[in-house]
């Protein structure tokens, strides 16, 4: 589609059709809303853009689990775990060691 003068032209089925500003404006924000939805779509689907492996999150699910119980300690000290954030971080700890696809760390 083209803009030519405020007016908008498309072709279709061989034939050159013609449309207002008002008319333009609206085709445009469907087809951005369309382009979108697409991507969003595709993305879901991909599995090459995937950061973490499944397996990797299993991991950390059962490292979760492990301190909701009270059962996960930390590592040299051995005190029992309470924060959320510091058992993810020792399910992706253990991912990483056992060379699952997991983000190296941000420092």
């Amino acid at each position: 589609m083209q803009l030519v003068c405020g007016v908008e032209a498309s072709y279709g089925r061989g034939r050159i059709i013609m449309a207002t500003k008002k008319a333009a404006k609206k085709s445009t924000k469907k087809t951005a809303a369309k382009k979108t939805a697409a991507k969003k779509s595709s993305a879901k689907k991909s599995s090459s853009t995937r950061k973490y492996s499944p397996s990797a999150g299993k991991d950390v699910e059962r490292e979760m689990k492990a301190m909701k119980q009270g059962k996960l300690k930390s590592g040299r000290s051995g005190k029992k775990v309470t924060s959320r954030k510091q058992a993810i971080a020792i399910g992706l700890s253990e991912a990483r060691k056992e060379g699952k696809k997991v983000p190296a760390q941000k420092s």
